[in-house]
């Protein structure tokens, strides 16, 4: 089957805090020419720069993927680009009047709602799939994490992971063209661990962070010394103490969204490979390291 290239139809506007930077921006999605891929543009800067979303450009991996060109940096693209990915949009500009992407929900949904709404636009070009010559297998010796990318006449892919956790356990997750992307991946929630908040915000990372923003999983009793040590890092509203689970008695989509959220974030960063892939996928413990690196591995063969 052939498919044509795909833009939106009109622009979109989002706000919100960064995740990681705690940073306020305001973001616009924007319809783009046909091959022109994905490319976001720092309105706040002079020159107005514009970072090509391919794996060449990946200059961060700590728990997000940030892309860089020059003096432009933009910080957590992973969201907006399964978001695109997973609704089929080919070509699109991403405006940014700070360093990071808004993480608004934690989940790729406020894009999906937003553009499903209008639908795309055709735009009478057909796509170029990106079809690899060979299997590219991606290994981290140290987690025993890894990434194989297989040739395939139509894209698949399937995860499994594994955080040690006796809340989450061991969970899978599977996509192909077949799965509705925006029901059962794209609104599934970032998530973190509540013995590594403290340690990730000391590091410049999460503080963005809330419990609006992220499901945060609670592997042993919660105390109310440490509730209150956690509300005033973030200033945070009252939390509920919380015995084992999720923070909050939150609810999941899934209960098995946390595996779901992995897959949603492996097809945003293999985006960067610069464009649909048709290949099986299969991967064990993926994250932003493992998925840009098989990303640029993709790059260099073709």
């Amino acid at each position: 089957m052939t498919f044509n290239q795909h833009t939106l139809k009109k622009s979109y506007y989002f706000q919100g805090k960064g995740l990681h930077t705690g940073t306020y921006s305001h973001m616009k999605l924007m319809p783009a020419p046909a091959d022109s891929g994905i490319r976001f543009r720092r309105s706040d800067l002079r020159s107005k720069p514009v970072i090509e979303a391919l794996a060449e450009n990946v200059s961060n991996t700590a728990r997000s993927t940030t892309i860089s060109a020059n003096e432009a940096v933009a910080v957590t693209i992973e969201h907006i680009m399964s978001a695109l990915t997973g609704l089929g949009v080919d070509n699109a500009l991403i405006e940014l009047d700070n360093i990071e992407v808004p993480i608004l929900d934690g989940s790729a949904r406020p894009y999906i709602e937003a553009i499903l709404k209008d639908g795309l636009e055709d735009q009478g070009v057909p796509r170029q799939y990106i079809s690899i010559p060979q299997t590219v297998e991606i290994r981290d010796g140290r987690t025993g994490s890894w990434i194989k990318i297989e040739p395939a006449d139509a894209p698949s892919a399937d995860i499994t992971v594994d955080f040690n956790s006796k809340i989450l356990g061991v969970q899978s997750a599977h996509w192909d063209q077949t799965v509705d992307y925006a029901r059962e991946i794209g609104i599934c929630r970032t998530f973190v661990f509540f013995h590594e908040i403290e340690y990730l915000f000391r590091n410049n990372l999460i503080k963005g962070g809330d419990v609006d923003n992220a499901i945060v999983i609670v592997e042993n009793p919660v105390n109310e010394e440490q509730l209150s040590s956690l509300q005033n890092l973030f200033n945070l509203p009252d939390l509920k103490p919380t015995a084992e689970g999720y923070l909050n008695n939150l609810e999941l989509h899934f209960p098995d969204e946390c595996g779901r959220h992995k897959m949603l974030d492996l097809l945003g960063d293999l985006r960067l490979s610069g464009g649909f892939l048709k290949a099986r996928i299969t991967a064990y413990k993926p994250g932003h390291s493992l998925n840009t690196k098989a990303a640029k591995a993709l790059r260099a063969l073709l």
